[in-house]
């Protein structure tokens, strides 16, 4: 579940108060807010009129004779479906969340602060090109002229008429080009690399020897798994990082991660293993249309709304002043299209996930702290924090040359000691140009434009994939991507040294990995390595997904290729594949151990298992029960909390080099302390744990287990809906779906073994370009237009998504009016 919000505490005066509400108004009160979408509407500031088309679905094509009306109409429709869903965004960026929930948002808040996500983002906007800085103004005046024209508190949402209700909350203030600034930061930390990673990693260190430590961490299987960029050799500028870290400061580094899982996850989840995506381009040597196929599905938490919000921005006429002909997923609170097609061209995003942050232990000492023998002056600024229903709160954040100290930012007293702090240095916290690769992607007419934009996409680094109606393919890294003096990234290191610094300037944009039109006719990205290290340096970062998706949807490919021309049916059965990757190592396994009991003919499910995790299969439902007990008997006694397994293909390839020594250290439970188990030992109670656990749930008929049944979804409102308060989350919540899937299964349904089998992360939508036909592409979200609960688009495209359906993807004038059945006029 998204992030609690649990801020009801006075239960029964909002049960009372909403009671009232829905009895005196009912119906009303709810649908009032729902938005205009025909006729016409007279929008202040607005140069000519504007046209939007809405098909059945919600969905609008926003037709214009300039851009600035253009992204003035984009900032109105945006407010009319989602203003909710953005003045949450803008309060959760800026750390204001205690306004509208009190004192229960105050860590979240604290920690937003002193990451400071408002306060780069107010650095950035200068440095903009005036055409982006022109069009975020724009986009904020159509905001701001939905806003005036809904000053009610029911006019705007039914979560703002609740809001009243419990702590009489204010108009909200006008949008400003900041607010939609402010998103990209939640973006990159959602998307940010090994961070964790780097924190698991020292903690379980505290318990563990390093041998131990590097076990759960191994390296890439580049033999079995192809890095994105397989052809050619790339060997430019080596660095040597290599020094090895020293490690004092276990205190500080659980406060540290203590701020970091305070920060709320605006895209992701708690269960950083969960987060991925799939894009693959085929060239048209190998269509049926012979032209490239695009695919796309970023996977991210599952919420309610979707993250994303489909919309197509249509110039009429395309000229130098006005040429935008882009349909895709857009963010609301942000202009422009983040990923989908021109006229031209067409692109996906999977997170390309490079080490761009780094823990810096530091020695603080009072207002000071040490770096190269000297004591320097620890910058500080206040914050203030407003909490609705208290008094305001004050903090002071402080910084390091590397960044803002993170390790007592929620309580508790500093520590003296030699490492008694830690600062945290990320790409995100120095101001960039990535709103201006998003409208330069949108105008984007070819392989260099194309090219151009993303050198100023610096975070997150995303892996793009590309292709256009010429028939070019393409793959292309961008990214801010720091080089080191020393060391690799993977652990916290000491800043007081300098040793472990970053060099003034990242790695040279056309140095980071890139292919076009390769021999093999086919791009995959799946958050697999980018390229072998062995043939690049500098380093990107030793935290990759593993390559089991990638690898999957290789050979599905390859299998395609044999048989015949691939079509966008053939793509789509590619992103709904279940198969899971890792029970080929772990059954035969599993088969040889010697088994008593009722498990036997649980197992049995598994000899003729096709490996696939679909909705009826007792086999997958068997298979993913011994999977969770086989990681949390090995593994949880020997770990601390925050560094236990949570199931992704890191631990695939842990527990895949495990089987083959039966009396690893990581097999004996030490809670058993009579005892020292092997491997058989644990795989046998894994059978006879599942076995139970699926029985207690299920039933004792084995063949009656559904995976479906146990690997369910909830679409749960990322604010209101996890109030705590039944009425209230009824209210906004939707599901449950049974969805088929598994993480790290290309249809990337993800769950934590720690907590159960419910889903937690999701492929967020799903795309498919024709660049042959682009009316023929294809698209879906995961819930739906609109972010106003009973509306008829506000879960419409969820059944459709879970099913693995598509709806079509219209872009043409012609197309997209013969879909329309809505229309709406807005005039100057």
């Amino acid at each position: 579940m998204p992030w609690p919000l649990r801020w009801f505490a006075r239960v029964l005066t909002v049960l009372l108060a909403l009671a009232v509400v829905l009895a005196a108004v009912g119906v009303y009160t709810v649908r009032r807010s729902f938005p205009q979408v025909d006729g016409a509407v007279r929008l202040p500031g607005l140069g000519q009129n504007v046209e939007v088309y809405r098909d059945k679905s919600g969905i609008p094509h926003i037709y214009a004779d300039t851009a600035t009306d253009l992204f003035m109409a984009q900032g109105y429709v945006h407010a009319q479906d989602r203003f909710y869903e953005m003045d949450f965004r803008r309060h959760t960026t800026a750390g204001r969340l205690s306004e509208l929930f009190g004192a229960a948002t105050l860590d979240n808040d604290k920690a937003l602060r002193t990451m400071g996500w408002r306060r780069v983002a107010e650095q950035e906007l200068p440095l903009l090109d005036q055409s982006t800085r022109d069009y975020l103004t724009a986009y904020a005046k159509g905001v701001n002229a939905w806003l005036d024209a809904h000053p009610n508190a029911s006019d705007r949402s039914l979560e703002y008429s609740i809001l009243k209700i419990q702590n009489g909350s204010s108009r909200p203030e006008k949008w400003t080009p900041v607010d939609s600034l402010a998103w990209l930061k939640a973006m990159a930390w959602d998307l940010r690399s090994n961070m964790e990673d780097e924190i698991d990693r020292a903690l379980a260190l505290t318990r563990l020897p390093r041998e131990r430590v590097d076990q759960l961490y191994p390296g890439y299987p580049y033999d079995r798994h192809l890095p994105i960029v397989n052809q050619g050799t790339i060997d430019r500028n080596r660095f040597d990082q290599q020094v090895e870290p020293r490690l004092r400061a276990g205190d500080a580094l659980t406060r540290a991660a203590g701020t970091l899982d305070a920060v709320p996850s605006t895209m992701g989840t708690a269960d950083r293993d969960g987060l991925g995506s799939n894009s693959w381009v085929i060239s048209g040597e190998y269509t049926a249309s012979g032209k490239p196929l695009l695919a796309n599905d970023p996977h991210l938490a599952a919420q309610m709304p979707s993250v994303w919000y489909q919309a197509g921005l249509h110039c009429r006429e395309l000229t130098a002043e006005c040429p935008y002909d882009v349909t895709g997923f857009t963010f609301s609170g942000l202009p422009g299209v983040v990923i989908g097609h021109t006229d031209k061209i067409a692109w996906g995003f999977t997170n390309l996930g490079p080490d761009v942050s780094d823990l810096f232990l530091e020695q603080v000492d009072g207002g000071t702290y040490l770096y190269r023998g000297q004591r320097l002056p620890l910058e500080t600024r206040t914050e203030q924090i407003k909490v609705a229903g208290g008094s305001p709160v004050t903090i002071t954040v402080e910084s390091t040359r590397h960044g803002p100290l993170i390790d007592d930012v929620i309580g508790g007293a500093r520590p003296t000691g030699e490492a008694n702090a830690v600062a945290l240095q990320w790409t995100a916290l120095t101001p960039g140009r990535t709103a201006d690769a998003i409208f330069l992607l949108n105008r984007a007419t070819g392989w260099e434009d194309f090219r151009a934009a993303a050198s100023l996409f610096e975070v997150p680094a995303q892996n793009l994939v590309y292709a256009d109606t010429s028939g070019t393919i393409g793959y292309q890294a961008p990214g801010r991507i720091p080089v080191r003096e020393n060391g690799d990234g993977t652990l916290p290191v000491p800043g007081w040294t300098g040793e472990y610094d970053w060099k003034p300037a990242p790695i040279p944009y056309d140095q980071l990995p890139s292919v076009r039109n390769p021999a093999d006719g086919f791009i995959v990205t799946a958050n697999n390595a980018v390229i072998d290290p062995n043939r690049y340096r500098p380093l990107l970062t030793k935290d990759w997904s593993y390559g089991y998706r990638s690898e999957r949807i290789r050979t599905l490919i390859a299998e395609a290729i044999q048989q015949g021309p691939i079509d966008a049916a053939v793509m789509s059965r590619i992103q709904q594949d279940t198969h899971n990757g890792f029970a080929d190592t772990l059954i035969p396994a599993l088969q040889r151990v010697d088994l008593a009991g009722p498990g036997v003919a649980a197992r049995e499910l598994l000899k003729t298992w096709d490996r696939r995790q679909d909705l009826d299969s007792a086999a997958a439902a068997f298979f993913n029960a011994v999977w969770r007990q086989v990681l949390v008997l090995t593994f949880d006694d020997d770990l601390p909390e925050a560094a236990r397994p949570t199931g992704g293909d890191r631990w695939y390839e842990v527990v895949r080099r495990l089987l083959e020594v039966p009396d690893d250290p990581f097999w004996d439970d030490v809670t058993t302390r009579d005892l020292k188990e092997t491997r058989d030992d644990i795989l046998r109670q894994a059978m006879a744990s599942a076995y139970q656990e699926l029985a207690d749930r299920l039933g004792a008929d084995v063949k009656a287990w559904r995976w479906g049944d146990l690997h369910g979804l909830e679409l749960v409102n990322d604010s209101l809906g996890t109030s705590g308060i039944a009425p209230v989350e009824a209210l906004f919540n939707r599901g449950p779906l049974r969805v088929p899937g598994g993480k790290d299964a290309v249809n990337a349904t993800g769950w934590n073994v720690q907590t159960g089998y419910a889903i937690t992360s999701v492929p967020s939508m799903r795309m498919i370009v024709d660049l042959s036909d682009l009316d023929k592409s294809q698209w879906i979200n995961l819930t739906g237009a609109s972010g106003h609960a009973f509306h008829d688009n506000y879960w419409d495209q969820a059944a459709a998504w879970a099913r693995g359906d598509l709806l079509p993807m219209y872009s043409t004038p012609q197309a997209v009016r013969k879909a329309a059945v809505h229309t709406l006029r807005l005039t100057p």
